[in-house]
């Protein structure tokens, strides 16, 4: 093999520094495979398939989704194209990784309503244009029992119980059901189908990434490379940015809270965000940890400033970021309130509780009545404290009502 010249061989290196960029492993044989891959492709003058499987289980995606989409744009951008599959056949089944219970499947109903927003999503950060979308029930919606048993046969049932979570179910007598050892079958042959170079996925998603390497050596294809990336943790900064944990920043989310929840991220957590997140190349980061070694020289609330501007710049524009940052500046520095409030009319007596709700302040009154106990809910700047307290106008009255650091709504009669 013909080496670089020095500066295309400085530039290749560069570009694989960024490819490593918070990866958490390659298997096998970590950035030495990685390198020697593209170099192989530089050769053959090919594009690298670059996969990621996505099951559509919710309408509206997080930025911890979109830590492997950051990375797929990555290889965009190197010139590899990214094959993303909606799962539209294995969201039925329900992915089993990193639980130790049954994963409830989803209808095709739910599939096929919440995977009409994913790929709307993902086109904030990728360019699909130039890439390959398909959808995994495409092949499998064909498949015979036949079909079925001969895909199975090609793994062994030794294989599937050395997943961690299976074993735990196992060893702790709980219940382990044959369709989920079936998951990480099936979303292993879409490796198979689409005959990936490299495999994207979470950390929990290892085991299944290497099933679509041992399939694919099964159909005499050269075996994908297992690349995953860190699970993001989140606004708590313990737990894992989920959605049912209420810990998440929405990528559709209103400009003004992508900021406020970015800046409300612990200070420990503000290098993995720039470095998972916010698609900044090594010598920035390099400079951020500069920084933070620093805190008496620089304040890390600066820091979240620019990530909190640079999120929103990335899932809605640049002037919605400055004015996002205008606003936050507005609000809590100076203590006031939004001037563009919306305006929710209210012509008799509600309930605390079910009129955070209706004002679409909150989404349950479950919700509403936990903010509500943690003083987090303010009438006119007064805290209120009983979610069964009626609230009421007179004639021509307004007030506001506020609902945590960044939710309000002016109440009028």
């Amino acid at each position: 093999m013909n080496s670089p010249e020095p500066s295309t061989k400085e530039a290749f290196q560069a570009d694989l520094d960024l490819l490593m960029q918070g990866v958490v492993d390659i298997k096998p044989d970590g950035r030495k495979a990685l390198e020697q891959l593209l170099l192989d492709a530089a050769k053959e003058k090919r594009q690298l398939r670059v996969k990621l499987g996505i099951d559509p289980t919710s309408s509206d995606l997080h930025i911890g989704h979109m830590v492997c989409i950051q990375k797929l744009r990555q290889f965009q951008e190197m010139g590899h194209l990214p094959v993303i599959i909606i799962g539209g056949y294995t969201a039925q089944v329900g992915d089993p990784s990193g639980r130790n219970e049954t994963r409830p499947p989803l209808s095709p109903d739910d599939v096929q309503k919440h995977g009409r927003t994913y790929i709307e999503q993902v086109a904030k950060v990728l360019d699909i244009t130039k890439a390959e979308v398909v959808n995994n029930a495409d092949w499998f919606n064909s498949f015979s029992l036949t079909d079925i048993i001969k895909l199975a046969s090609r793994v062994t049932v030794n294989q599937m119980i050395s997943k961690d979570a299976f074993g735990k179910r196992i060893d702790a007598g709980q219940p382990l059901f044959t369709h989920e050892i079936f998951y990480p079958i099936l979303q292993g042959y879409d490796s198979v189908e689409i005959k990936s170079d490299i495999e994207l996925g979470g950390t929990d998603q290892l085991f299944n990434l290497m099933v679509g390497r041992d399939l694919q050596r099964t159909y005499d294809q050269k075996p994908q490379l297992c690349m995953t990336m860190p699970l993001l943790v989140g606004l708590d900064g313990v737990k894992k940015m989920s959605k049912s944990y209420g810990n998440y920043i929405g990528i559709s989310e209103d400009p003004n809270e992508i900021y406020g929840k970015t800046m409300s991220i612990p200070d420990e957590l503000i290098l993995d965000y720039y470095i998972l997140a916010a698609r900044v190349g090594p010598e920035q980061i390099q400079a951020i940890k500069q920084k933070l070694a620093n805190p008496g020289q620089f304040n890390p609330r600066d820091l979240k400033a620019a990530l909190a501007e640079r999120l929103v710049e990335i899932y809605h524009d640049t002037d919605s970021a400055k004015k996002a940052g205008e606003q936050f500046i507005n609000q809590f520095k100076q203590n006031l309130i939004p001037e563009d409030l919306e305006d929710f009319v209210i012509n008799a007596e509600n309930k605390l509780a079910d009129l955070m709700v209706l004002a679409n302040l909150c989404e349950t009154k479950g919700e509403a009545k936990r903010l509500i106990a943690g003083g987090g809910v303010k009438l006119d700047g007064e805290k209120l404290a009983d979610p069964l307290q009626e609230i009421l106008l007179e004639p021509g009255q307004q007030k506001v009502l506020q609902v945590g650091k960044r939710k309000f709504v002016r109440l009028v009669s």
